[in-house]
């Protein structure tokens, strides 16, 4: 489990109720991560009759949570008490593998 990293973020251009005071820059925090093939049995199955891949579903919310995290232990790196336009992006690394990617803006609120 990793530690906690308690510093607001939003995906607005600002956190309600501060004042950003300080811009230090993008920070991002990626994963790539690999289908198990065990799940692409199941998956392959489940989309010949329809309905929610919950095997990938997790996987994808485990991915967005780590680049989360990682993204904000980089703006703590850098001095930021909060992140503003969290934005997320994913791309194909290689067969069968993926990257997620979280990227904002650090800054210094008060």
């Amino acid at each position: 489990m990793q530690p906690q990293v308690n510093i607001p973020f939003s995906n607005t251009e600002t956190i309600p109720g501060m004042t950003i005071t300080q811009m230090m820059g993008v920070v991002t925090g990626s994963t790539v991560r690999a289908k198990n093939v065990f799940k692409d049995i199941g998956a392959g199955l489940k989309n010949m009759v329809g309905g929610e891949l919950k095997a990938y579903t997790e996987l994808l919310q485990e991915s967005r949570n780590e680049a989360l995290y990682r993204m904000l232990v980089d703006a703590q790196a850098r001095g930021a008490n909060a992140v503003v336009n969290v934005r997320f992006a994913t791309s194909s690394v290689a067969g069968g593998a993926a990257e997620l990617l979280a990227y904002g803006t650090a800054v210094v609120v008060q």
